[in-house]
């Protein structure tokens, strides 16, 4: 679905010495770059400010994670290598609170680019289960974690793969018991009804997705194409299949559904 970055978010500093403050100003450029997906001049901006002992691991940290954003949109083998290493680099130790946050979440998406999806998923579940939490962040990381158990459960036997969208299916729930706004609990609702076979499910989920999109920031826009392409492309011929009904009637259903709900 969304799997966007997670983006860093600048952290204000105390007064420092001059060169200190140097540093530091140069570490909050490679979080810009970063945050504004320069991420080859996030690299260069690291790297600028890496010669620094107590700044190396703040860099190497952004340049891991702006090599993961490159290898996700280039998928070159180098830039994941590369991010590896940064990332077995880094002490975390150094890092404040916020950043060891990031560094985790740096593991698991390294994780799920390496074929790892268990790993991540595990990964990604202590991030969303931390009382520190990215809270500004969460959605893109539940989308994350979903993504990952959702790699993890399609090769597994029926029951193990029951078991793992059925972990999705309550997180999801619990999300939007507390967070009626989140886009990507709205989505995975319906995918991993889906993923358990629960087509009829999935179906009753997606409209309630449709339905309450304009809870979203974007006013419910990229939730409504993912949840469309979810309908179109996956529920409607699986249940043709299931039921003997023609693709075109659940789509003429479909389609006279949206239109009772467009706004």
């Amino acid at each position: 679905m969304f799997r966007l970055a997670v983006l860093l978010v600048l952290l204000a500093g105390a007064a420092m010495p001059a060169a200190a403050a140097d540093d530091r100003s140069a570490l909050a450029r490679a979080r810009q770059l970063y945050n504004a997906r320069d991420f080859d001049a996030a690299i260069v901006a690291a790297d600028d400010v890496g010669h620094a002992p107590d700044r190396a691991d703040g860099a190497n940290l952004i340049a891991a994670r702006a090599l993961l954003e490159r290898y996700r949109a280039n998928v070159l083998p180098d830039d994941l290598k590369a991010a590896r290493e940064r990332l077995r680099r880094v002490s975390p130790e150094h890092l404040t609170e916020r950043e060891r946050l990031e560094y985790v979440v740096g593991l698991g998406e390294a994780l799920f680019f390496e074929s790892a999806p268990g790993a991540a998923a595990a990964v990604f579940d202590s991030v969303l289960r931390s009382d520190e939490g990215l809270v500004d962040g969460r959605d893109l990381i539940l989308d994350w974690w979903a993504s990952a158990v959702d790699e993890d459960a399609r090769p597994r036997m029926e029951f193990e793969r029951q078991a793992l969208y059925q972990s999705v299916v309550t997180r999801m729930r619990d999300e939007l018991g507390q967070r009626p706004t989140s886009a990507v609990a709205a989505y995975w609702s319906a995918a991993a009804l889906r993923g358990q076979g629960d087509l009829q499910g999935a179906w009753s989920a997606a409209q309630a997705a449709w339905v309450r999109a304009p809870l979203a920031t974007d006013r419910g826009a990229e939730l409504r194409g993912d949840i469309d392409r979810l309908v179109q492309r996956a529920l409607i011929p699986e249940r043709a299949r299931a039921t003997g009904q023609p693709p075109d009637t659940l789509r003429e259903e479909w389609d006279a559904f949206k239109e009772r709900w467009n706004r």
